[in-house]
């Protein structure tokens, strides 16, 4: 069947049917025939086993020859309430008599199920009486712009989502292409082998269902999506991770001349085949190698480790997100590499390493003095501004923290790290998340405690980190405060007994006047407060660093004191 027909029929408000198809050669059968005694039978048993499988799958035969009526009925993976499979079922039987009368075969598809009986044997794999193509892209299809690119993305996410549903434990998954040659399609596969370890599928110039594999196939546009989300399944997921996969090259590829898609060997020349030599650390996402193109430029190789903690969808977030973004504070992402297990970030290599090789690091803070320390902290509160107001996208980082901000030649910092950002809609305030990920120690009260997060938590985060470039330490781990657990809890006793100037590096109290260490540590301690509501925006932070007619409020004392 034609996919623009298909697309078509989701578009019209449906009462019975959506799309149906009816036998011509399989002949008629009479009324009060036996073969229409067998049918009755059917659509009083079939419905029930069919919600009775855990996959929402059933086959019977009724009669026999010639009289015999084989059967299936399939309803969608993700339907919540089995009675609306049932029901649905139920339905298409008399559905059927009335679209298809009197018709020995019939196969009739609905937004919940299908059903499809003959008086032949279907059920059988590999019959080569009942070859169907049920999805055909022909020549004809009408795309407005890129059509033949169009089609064939079209045809590799049929081809790629049927043998992911083929593939996963349920016989059902969802995908999605994004392009901008033609609207976002969804896309919903559902597979189920008729006999036991059989999975016959073919695809090529076209898609073909034969009759041992049968395909529930849905495509709709934004209106019209409709699937549930439901419990993930490893298998599922790894399979959705494959479509995603496939669908950010061809989004990538068509921006080639912004972005550049490395083949995997240019990376093992550019970094001497990973070597220890072109180690330059290790992150979340995996070590971080040296390298060189043939043109002499040098890049940064991030490899995303087999046992990362982030994995595809941190990947993919990153590269979508960062490309999209240019700004002086954030670090600038050359290409990406996709081969396989192979995930590959290549950015622009930044030869003065993160800021916390200097500022916790006892031997190298005499390299990085106050004036390297402002411009440091205002580049960073520039870099976050432009997140949250000034980009294409509004976006909130979630995982700044010391060891991602990278210094350029002229000690600039720029943000890197995007896997964990969120996008937000100029109307969003906040977000909610069970997945609490991040960095401890910089995570704001309420995102650890309740995942909720917002343009505020990054503005604790920057809070920290202002904390942390005034004293060289670290908010937690390695260092001791007396009585409190982190720098926080510290800074603010101090700042309470009026002995702030303590809270200073000591390769920084003769260069920094007084004035200045107490207006930025009552910046940091404003930044840090509990409450998100009582927290000031970056364009307040923003303001107060550069202006010293800004009067500061007086902060309130942070959680956990």
């Amino acid at each position: 069947m034609d996919m623009a027909i298909v697309l078509l029929l989701l578009l019209l408000p449906f009462v019975g049917a959506e799309w149906q198809v009816c036998g011509g050669s399989s002949g008629n059968y009479t009324s009060n025939s036996t073969y229409q005694a067998n049918l009755l039978l059917l659509s009083s048993t079939l419905p029930n086993k069919a919600v009775s499988n855990t996959t929402l799958f059933a086959t019977a035969t009724a009669g026999h020859d010639p009289d015999i009526v084989y059967a299936l009925a399939l309803c969608r993976g993700d339907t919540i309430d089995a009675s609306d499979c049932e029901t649905c079922v139920a339905a298409a039987f008399p559905d059927a008599q009335q679209i298809c009368p009197y018709n020995k075969d019939a196969t009739l598809y609905y937004d919940a199920c299908m059903l499809r009986f003959s008086n032949h044997n279907f059920l059988v794999a590999n019959s080569t009486q009942d070859q169907m193509s049920w999805i055909t892209l022909r020549n004809n299809l009408n795309f407005t712009t890129g059509g033949d690119s169009a089609k064939h993305l079209l045809l590799m996410r049929l081809n790629s989502t049927a043998q992911a549903a083929a593939n996963s434990s349920r016989r059902f998954t969802t995908s999605r292409l994004g392009i901008n040659l033609i609207p976002t399609v969804y896309c919903l596969m559902q597979t189920q082998l008729t006999q036991e370890g059989v999975a016959d599928y073919c695809c090529g110039g076209f898609t073909t269902v034969n009759t041992s594999m049968l395909y529930l196939f849905r495509c709709m546009d934004e209106k019209t999506k409709t699937s549930q989300p439901g419990k993930v399944n490893l298998n599922d997921q790894a399979a959705t991770n494959r479509l995603e996969e496939d669908e950010l090259v061809w989004r990538l590829e068509e921006k080639s001349s912004e972005f550049t898609l490395f083949d995997f060997s240019e990376i093992l020349h550019a970094t001497h085949n990973f070597s220890k030599e072109n180690l330059l650390g290790q992150g979340g996402f995996g070590p971080v190698y040296k390298g060189q193109l043939p043109d002499g430029m040098q890049i940064a190789v991030k490899r995303l480790a087999s046992h990362s903690g982030q994995g595809f969808i941190e990947f993919k977030n990153e590269v979508e997100l960062i490309a999209k973004l240019q700004h002086n504070n954030l670090v600038k992402l050359l290409g990406c590499c996709i081969q396989g297990e192979e995930k590959l970030l290549v950015y622009e290599y930044l030869p003065n390493k993160s800021l916390d090789f200097f500022i916790f690091e006892r031997n190298r803070t005499a390299f990085i003095d106050w004036n390297n320390r402002r411009a440091i902290i205002e580049g960073i509160a520039q870099g976050l501004l432009y997140l949250h107001k000034h980009s294409r996208l509004r976006i909130i980082h979630r995982d700044l923290k010391a060891s991602n901000i990278l210094l350029d030649k002229d000690m600039n910092p720029k943000f890197s790290d995007f896997g964990l950002a969120k996008i937000f809609s100029s109307n969003d305030i906040q977000g909610s998340t069970k997945r609490v990920v991040g960095t401890y120690g910089y995570m704001s009260p309420e995102y650890a405690s309740e995942g909720i997060y917002s343009i505020k938590s990054d503005v604790f985060i920057f809070g920290v980190l202002l904390l942390e470039i005034l004293s060289g330490k670290g908010n937690s781990g390695f260092y001791q405060y007396g009585d409190f657990l982190n720098l926080i809890g510290y800074s603010w006793q101090l700042w309470e007994g009026g002995t702030w100037v303590e809270l200073l590096d000591a390769s920084i109290v003769k260069e920094i006047c007084t004035s200045d260490a107490r207006r930025y540590i009552n910046i940091a301690l404003t930044c840090v407060q509990e409450s998100a509501d009582d927290r000031p925006t970056m364009s307040d932070v923003v303001a107060m660093l550069n202006s010293e007619s800004v009067i500061l409020p007086d902060p309130n004392q942070p959680n956990g004191i």
